[in-house]
């Protein structure tokens, strides 16, 4: 079940907030325990048992590290049995990321080791349980709070279950770290103008999703499996800046619909992106796209490894581990492990001299950043690195079509228009007129273009067969 979907918007989501808001306050965790479940096992009921294993596995984890830590109710832990308790967060490490590896990686280590001669692994053939790699990082982070005394232990398992199949960021994000609302889901107070901001921010995602990455999708399709005989210089430049307009509108969208419905249940989720295409680094990029995922490689990942704390060279080795990481997070394909080193060798040239040069030629920093971006959605979303090589070719001269064909010029005239706007839109100059607007005619104008949205994209998936979301597959 997806979001932006006419099953969600127009039964099951009424449904769950009808009876949320009908309950007594003491059941309303318990409510949405229930629909989350629902709401995860909808496509395939079977990894209902999948969800209900990691949420036991890092509940009781986190109740096991807290005894052995005597931890109580919070603060640092400065007493216990931290040997044993350690022993069970490595323990707890393992099987998490186990799980993960069987359903999201097998088949590609399979593959990998059935290239050695005389060597055949049987691949599985298992589908990929949707937000794996979100819920599986999500989980993790709890009982390595818990042993870190960054939170407190939670004894309540439908409290506990609740955090981890809530259901607006269970599939794609963001991912929220139990302490960051740990008190919500003890207490938390409902009001009707958190309410109303959470329906109008979930609009905007749906908008973003269904108006725009939907849209602009379609011509990232119509040159994706371009020959080099096809792909112009021209055509190439329109699928890759389609694609990283798609990919942002997509990603974003998403968040914005999770953050909206969290605040339509009373809960607040940190920001997930902050307009990543203004920035002047690629460093700066990555402190603007995604956020949670890379707030969570560095506090989970990077400072243990020692961060910045014991000189450059062995930062710029953690950077590279991280990187290589959070390429094979994304998906179960060698292409991604590409992705994340090809990040890692810009951001480590920005460590090392680039910086200093790029604050003080800011046009050339964007300009620098914008294309090691584009540059990169070709090799995040091309399966193969032929195929990423025939792009690259084409954007940067080398192509064997030239540099413009006719049907470029259709396909530019057709697309150019929504191009412009999804690029305005992905700018934080349209915000900014906005808040200058009189406040009697924003009151006005806010409600309108929020109902206005609302029909089109429900008209929009009415008459629509396609509305993927691309993070769905990580």
């Amino acid at each position: 079940m997806v979001f932006s979907s006419i099953l969600f918007l127009f039964i099951y989501l009424p449904i769950v907030l009808a009876v949320y808001y009908i309950v007594p306050g003491r059941w309303r965790n318990l409510w949405l325990f229930v629909v989350n479940l629902v709401f995860y096992g909808w496509g395939e009921p079977v990894y209902i048992l999948l969800m209900l294993f990691s949420i036991c596995l890092n509940y009781f984890s986190g109740l096991l590290i807290a005894r052995y830590l005597s931890a109580g109710t919070g603060g640092r832990h400065a007493q216990g049995d931290r040997p044993r308790a350690k022993a069970v967060l490595i323990v707890n490490t393992v099987l998490n990321l186990a799980m993960l590896f069987f359903f999201k990686y097998f088949d590609l280590v399979a593959d990998t080791l059935s290239l050695i001669p005389g060597v055949r692994v049987p691949k599985l053939g298992l589908s990929l349980p949707i937000g794996i790699s979100f819920y599986t990082f999500q989980t993790m982070s709890y009982p390595i709070d818990v042993y870190r005394g960054d939170s407190y232990v939670q004894k309540n398992f439908i409290k506990f279950g609740t955090f981890v199949a809530l259901f607006p960021q269970l599939i794609a994000g963001p991912i929220v770290r139990y302490k960051d609302i740990a008190r919500q889901l003890d207490e938390r107070h409902e009001t009707l103008d958190q309410f109303a901001d959470g329906v109008q921010r979930f609009v905007v995602g749906l908008g973003k999703k269904v108006l725009i990455a939907n849209n602009v999708g379609m011509l990232w399709d119509v040159y994706a499996n371009a020959t080099a005989s096809e792909l112009t210089f021209v055509g190439a430049w329109l699928a890759a800046i389609a694609f990283s307009l798609q990919i942002y509108f997509d990603f974003s969208g998403y968040s914005d619909m999770a953050i909206g419905l969290g605040k339509m249940l009373g809960f607040e989720f940190l920001e997930n992106f902050n307009y990543p295409y203004i920035s002047r680094t690629v460093t700066e990029f990555w402190r603007r796209w995604h956020i949670s995922l890379s707030t969570w490689f560095r506090d989970y990942v990077y400072i243990p490894l020692g961060g910045s704390r014991r000189g450059l060279p062995r930062q710029l080795l953690n950077l590279l581990i991280v990187w290589a990481l959070t390429g094979l997070w994304h998906g179960a394909s060698w292409t991604f492990l590409v992705w994340g080193l090809y990040y890692a060798f810009f951001l480590i040239l920005e460590k090392m001299f680039l910086l200093k040069w790029l604050d003080r030629h800011k046009i050339v920093g964007h300009v620098y950043t914008l294309l090691v971006a584009i540059s990169g959605w070709v090799i995040f979303q091309q399966t193969s690195v032929s195929q990423t090589l025939v792009f690259f070719r084409a954007m940067y001269g080398f192509g064997q079509a030239g540099f413009c064909a006719g049907q470029d010029l259709y396909y530019l005239a057709g697309f150019g228009l929504l191009l412009a706007a999804a690029i305005f839109a992905s700018l934080p100059a349209g915000k900014t007129l906005f808040a200058r607007l009189p406040e009697k005619l924003r009151s006005v104008a806010v409600p309108a273009l929020i109902v206005l949205v609302l029909v089109i994209s429900t008209a929009y998936l009415v008459d629509s067969t396609y509305n993927p979301f691309l993070y769905f597959r990580f």
